[in-house]
């Protein structure tokens, strides 16, 4: 028997949408902002050279260069303001998560609630700075190394911290307004339309290096591996473990109520892109800096590439290693926190069939998210890391893989779980509203009678 929130999400319409004026306001707002970053990728930065960054990229662009522009919407292979894109933000919320992990007086921010999580908001902020700083002077210097600027120099470093630092600020701002006042996750939005912009452009080089190699049996199978590995993100994304929760009958004044049955839902993969972007911020970096100073990189540079280079077995095991320890640090500390789950049920007089509430709640929880996280890590890095072998050892030329189908997905789906809670959250709200017209409508007015006449 389908629930009413069920039979409600199957009766939507595109008429439902156009009454939901508040839904449509939030999709135009986050759409506004989306555009105005797809128009920040086209201003340049200051001081670049633009026909040498043209032709460096024509050669870059069927290999690393195409992987690091997917994660800026194009923005780092045309240099423009966005060319740090949202990584460094990303890498801030990292470290910033994990020492509220281990430093006990960010521990005790975490608990504060709302104050405290603005408090760690705001160091994240910070953070991002400092990163984006860094990163931003490291790629001016590689730009200059690379003979890509047109008047090298301090001024030219200068303009170029300026103005890619504020440009990931204004991206971090961008995400946040879109979170608050729009639809999803604003910074995997702004990843998800980036990776969406750049599928064309990608698609038309693959077909056109394709046709000049006359190879048309290697295109039929990159989109049959596309198609297997979309369907198979999709079957996992929706995947989830059902925990059987009973809860006992209970006396409200002179009334007794039923015990009930309910199940508590656990996804095999709870904390859903977010490993992915985490272990592809890491390992970007090195990369990004030395695909712009070309063969000026220093030994230790030269080193760490060699061994960390894409589809290198080190940077294989790497990734696959941060993928893991971010999948089940994140489920663990944010997205499903087993005391806290606990802790619910027990104020809630919900248990476990077999097992007692409290401690031993949370214990059972934890080894059941323990099982399921090895299966959601290992799906995450089988879907990762098969476009990089694919790449490495067939020289494909094709950079759509594993990362940005699971990115498409995820953001996908959530975008459309938030909009039908917004058309959900319209339809009661109509439902009550119809309700109180007609209980104003049929209501009889009480006749006025008069009181006993006084003698």
């Amino acid at each position: 028997m389908a629930s009413a929130a069920e039979q409600m999400a199957s009766n939507m319409s595109w008429s439902a949408f156009g009454k939901a004026t508040e839904l449509r306001q939030r999709i135009l707002f986050a759409i506004g902002l989306l555009i105005v970053y797809r128009i920040g990728t086209y201003i340049p930065v200051p001081g670049i050279d633009g026909a040498e960054l043209r032709n460096f990229m024509e050669g870059a662009a069927a290999g690393l260069g195409g992987v690091l522009s997917m994660f800026t919407g194009g923005a780092l292979a045309r240099m423009g303001i966005f060319a740090l894109g949202i990584m460094p933000y990303i890498s801030a919320s990292i470290i910033v998560q994990l020492l509220a992990a281990m430093y006990e007086p960010l521990k005790q921010l975490k608990k504060e609630g709302e104050q405290g999580r603005k408090k760690i908001n705001q160091y994240t902020r910070y953070g991002t700075v400092v990163l984006a700083t860094f990163q931003a002077y490291g790629l001016a210097v590689s730009l200059e190394a690379g003979g890509l600027a047109s008047d090298p120099g301090l001024f030219f470093r200068a303009s170029c911290v300026i103005t890619l630092v504020g440009g990931t600020m204004l991206l971090m701002w961008i995400g946040e307004q879109i979170t608050s006042r729009g639809i999803g996750n604003g910074i995997s939005l702004i990843i998800f339309v980036g990776i969406i912009a750049e599928i064309p452009a990608a698609l038309a080089q693959f077909f056109s290096q394709a046709e000049s190699s006359g190879n048309w049996a290697l295109v039929v199978g990159v989109m049959v591996m596309v198609v297997v590995v979309l369907t198979f993100v999709v079957f996992m994304e929706r995947a989830l473990r059902k925990i059987h929760i009973q809860y006992p009958r209970r006396q409200v004044g002179m009334k007794v109520y039923d015990g009930g049955t309910s199940h508590l839902p656990i996804k095999v993969n709870p904390a859903g892109v977010i490993p992915a972007i985490f272990a592809s911020a890491l390992l970007l970096l090195p990369t990004t800096v030395s695909t712009f100073s070309g063969n000026q990189t220093g030994p230790v540079m030269s080193t760490i590439l060699a061994y960390f280079g894409p589809g290198q077995p080190a940077y294989l095991a790497f990734f696959t290693a941060m993928i893991v320890f971010f999948t089940f640090f994140y489920t663990k500390e944010v997205s499903f926190k087993v005391d806290d789950v606990a802790d619910n049920l027990k104020r809630q007089n919900g248990f476990i069939p077999g097992i007692r509430p409290g401690q031993r709640t949370a214990e059972y929880l934890d080894y059941v998210l323990t099982r399921i996280l090895v299966l959601g890590s290992s799906y995450l890095a089988l879907v990762c890391l098969l476009p990089e072998i694919l790449r490495s050892q067939l020289a494909i030329p094709f950079y759509f893989g594993g990362t940005s189908i699971l990115i498409i997905v995820s953001v996908g789906m959530d975008t459309i779980q938030q909009i039908q809670s917004h058309l959900l959250a319209h339809q009661y709200e109509g439902l009550i509203e119809k309700s109180q017209l007609r209980g104003r409508r049929s209501g009889v007015k009480p006749k006025k009678t008069k009181g006993p006449a006084r003698r």
